[in-house]
């Protein structure tokens, strides 16, 4: 079983516990708009992977736009703005961007997910994150946490 602590939209802030409530993830994937990259200190200082794609607010190139990974025999694709074309072999998608949580499966089988975001959210939704939970050969737990 692996444990992925997904955020996004953090831009320049975040609530002091956040590293704590992440502090029980394999992995850590902020999908965008961290804008400073001091803002990643606390969470890389827990010692997990931390991979991170730009946002749109990015005043650097520290970081890919998107990022392909495979993970317990799934395909994710991060990014930060949801992309109109999903590319070939593509299981899952994961964005920011849009400040709210998203988890749809589309036509083609293709999931859709959105952790929300850390510092504004939309549409009178609360500031969140979620945990992605794979575990080979079973479906993939996505839970939202509010913050």
């Amino acid at each position: 079983m692996m444990r992925i602590a997904v955020i996004a939209d953090t831009h320049d802030q975040f609530p002091l516990n956040l590293p704590a409530r992440l502090a029980a993830a394999d992995e850590i994937w902020h999908l965008g708009d961290v804008c400073d990259p001091a803002t990643l200190t606390a969470f890389a200082a827990l010692g997990k992977p931390l991979l991170v794609v730009l946002g749109n607010n990015e005043l650097h190139d520290l970081w890919p736009r998107e990022l392909h990974l495979e993970r317990a025999g799934r395909k994710f694709f991060l990014t930060h703005i949801p992309p109109e074309r999903v590319p070939p072999g593509t299981q899952v998608v994961l964005h920011g961007h849009t400040h709210i949580p998203r988890d749809e499966t589309d036509a083609a089988g293709i999931r859709w997910l959105n952790p929300g975001c850390i510092s504004r959210p939309k549409r009178g939704k609360p500031a969140s994150f979620a945990w992605l939970t794979l575990s080979p050969g079973r479906p993939l737990d996505w839970r939202l946490e509010l913050l």
